[in-house]
């Protein structure tokens, strides 16, 4: 059971990496890794939201969905469980860490239409994970973006003071940038099999 759970965090993280493997949650990977205290902070309430909503969202499928045969109804579900949930973090954030709520924005409602975060939820269903398979993988799936969104924002601050031709300046050079983080990541493709 600790080598599943292992495989499935290793896995998370480095060799399926929703952002750099899968390719979503761009739009917040791009936005929010200017700087790296941002990034850190937005890292840390993804890993908090779709850790949370794992377990939330699997609890809602085998203890309602399931049992009254409306698992057809676990996106829209699934959308509004996740949707409650970041405003609650978000109310939370603004009455406790008014800098860290400042500093993320306009990003931090985006959690919610964030697709790594209902994109985990509907894979612990279709994958068939236990209620700790979900969490090891929503944990593993969240760390994945934060590290991605950390490497990218220290390249990107030190982006700052080289020589980048006015045309690449900005998000040009951040779609190159992860284009090639991408390629590095691929590297991890056949790590981990299971």
């Amino acid at each position: 059971m600790i080598t599943k759970l292992f495989l499935i965090i290793i896995s998370a993280v480095i060799v399926n990496n929703f952002v750099l493997t899968r390719f979503l949650g761009i739009c917040p990977f791009l936005g929010v890794s200017r700087k790296t205290d941002t990034a850190v902070g937005m890292g840390l309430a993804v890993i908090f939201v779709i850790t949370m909503s794992s377990a939330m969202t699997f609890l809602i499928y085998e203890y309602i969905l399931a049992p009254f045969n409306l698992a057809y109804l676990k996106t829209i579900v699934f959308i509004l469980v996740i949707a409650a949930f970041v405003q609650t973090v978000e109310i939370i954030l603004k009455k406790t860490n008014i800098v860290l709520y400042q500093a993320l924005g306009i990003f931090l409602p985006l959690i919610t239409t964030n697709c790594i975060v209902l994109a985990v939820a509907i894979l612990n269903i279709d994958q068939h994970y236990n209620l700790l398979e979900s969490v090891v993988f929503g944990f593993g799936a969240a760390s994945g973006f934060a590290l991605a969104l950390v490497i990218m924002s220290g390249i990107r601050e030190r982006l700052e003071f080289a020589e980048v031709p006015k045309e690449l300046q900005g998000i040009p050079i951040a779609l190159i940038l992860a284009g090639l983080l991408s390629i590095a990541f691929f590297g991890f493709q056949n790590l981990v099999k299971f």
